[in-house]
């Protein structure tokens, strides 16, 4: 994800923090601030948002660590200010795999909450609930607080929320994927409308930011179901681009704009003894422009690393990669040849194509 920086990594899985996320930490200090005027104060309040990110963390890490189980990689962890996201490579194609692995972040909350719980009652140091604000009190207490909170908002059965995905699990083990997703959106739409509508009323603009984020959530969520649906069964070779240009790690950053500019082609395979060793991507070629000029080699701004496809594939597979991979081109070989390009905008041009060949019925003619 752009404007985040790794911060540490554990079993293969890096974790990164969102550049929003320093303007959360810069909004506590001034809360705590304006409400102490002490260092002490600052610090704890500072302390406690990343006690609680530890907590989302170990959430994150309890998707991808059960989604290994299921063979199932994740890509990265990014703490956001709404949170945190494990980018795994696929969603289970099992409703009963997907619903272990959405269950898992909130059980990790359990655990946690149940820990301090245990810790509070051993220790007999529970205060009085009137006590607590959202800026004082006992740590450990308003820490378990947040932690049963983040299973009740999670839990909620609107995507993106874990509950989403629990709900659309459900449904999945008794109806067809993409109509279980779709009425899982449409809870999850509902939801957003109920929270958007108690915001306005109560005039409480976390809400309704609440109910835009579920919102746009729930159509991603329901436009990826049916694209993925839209895809199965069709091989890469149906929808990939046969026509394109190729470059070399020695040509230059010129011999690539002179390429774009004759043609429709955005980025380029690189290619080496008929084997692709690289794939120069636009924004790259441009950065490249800008540093180093046009007499450069693309051996220096080519992504080396980089994800293929064989052209046997299903292009339900190639969809999730590009989900995966945050690239619009992908080369696609045969026999570790290359054959074709498949690009973003190709597959949305064949989709649009399969469907008007659909909708096309017999017309009687009158006799």
């Amino acid at each position: 994800m752009k404007w985040s920086w790794k911060i540490g990594q554990w079993r293969g899985i890096a974790v990164y923090v969102h550049a929003t996320f320093l303007i959360l930490i810069g909004f506590v200090l001034l809360s705590h601030w304006s409400q102490g005027h002490t260092i002490q104060a600052t610090l704890e309040g500072v302390g406690f948002i990343l006690a609680i990110f530890a907590c989302v963390v170990l959430h994150e890490f309890g998707h991808a660590l059960t989604a290994a189980r299921f063979g199932i990689k994740t890509r990265d962890i990014t703490l956001l200010p709404i949170g945190g996201v494990a980018r795994l490579e696929r969603m289970p194609d099992d409703p009963i795999q997907e619903l272990w692995v959405a269950l898992a972040g909130p059980a990790v909350n359990v655990v946690i909450a149940g820990i301090l719980f245990a810790w509070l009652t051993l220790t007999a140091s529970f205060a009085p609930v009137e006590e607590m604000t959202a800026t004082s009190g006992s740590f450990v207490q308003r820490l378990l607080v947040v932690n049963v909170f983040l299973v009740l908002f999670n839990m909620l059965p609107a995507f993106p929320m874990d509950g989403g995905r629990v709900l659309r699990a459900l449904l999945a083990t008794r109806i067809e994927y993409t109509r279980a997703t779709q009425i899982a959106a449409n809870v999850g739409q509902a939801m957003a409308l109920l929270f958007a509508f108690v915001g306005i009323v109560i005039g409480h603009p976390f809400l309704i930011f609440i109910a835009l984020f579920v919102w746009i959530g729930a159509a991603q969520e329901a436009s990826m179901a049916l694209m993925k649906s839209s895809l199965g069964g069709i091989p890469v070779s149906s929808a990939m681009l046969t026509d394109f240009r190729t470059l070399s790690p020695n040509d230059s950053v010129q011999q690539a704009i002179d390429l774009i500019l004759s043609g429709s082609q955005q980025d380029f395979p690189v290619v080496e003894n008929d084997r692709v060793v690289g794939v120069l991507m636009r924004a790259d070629l441009f950065a490249s422009l800008a540093q180093n000029g046009q007499g450069s080699a693309i051996s220096n701004s080519m992504r080396r690393d980089f994800t293929i496809v064989d052209d046997t594939e299903m292009l339900e597979t190639a969809f999730e990669r590009f989900q995966s991979c945050e690239c619009l081109t992908i080369p696609v070989l045969r026999k570790q040849v290359l054959v074709g390009l498949l690009t973003m905008e190709n597959v949305g041009e064949f989709i649009a194509i399969r469907a008007a060949l659909k909708s096309l019925r017999p017309v009687g003619v009158d006799t």
